[in-house]
């Protein structure tokens, strides 16, 4: 009997579509971090804050997340 590791199998069998597709998800999401460095300014409703870009637009999609989060537990209730 051979082994996977002879065959090269084991390593087809777990790169997966899924997974490839996570993996450049992944480094794409690591360039857009290193290419939007830049510091901007952002005002919330009175005080001005002073962050990285990609934090800023990271912290709307966790807002924004979490809202659609909220509103399909609420419909499921009903």
């Amino acid at each position: 009997m051979t082994s996977d590791k002879a065959t090269g199998r084991g390593a087809r069998e777990r790169m997966t579509p899924g997974r490839v597709v996570v993996l450049v998800l992944g480094l794409l999401g690591l360039v857009f971090v290193f290419e939007n460095t830049k510091d901007v300014r952002i005002r919330l409703l009175i005080p001005e804050v002073t962050m990285p870009l990609w934090l800023a637009l990271l912290i709307t999609l966790v807002i924004g997340w979490l809202c659609g989060r909220f509103l399909r537990l609420f419909q499921r209730r009903r």
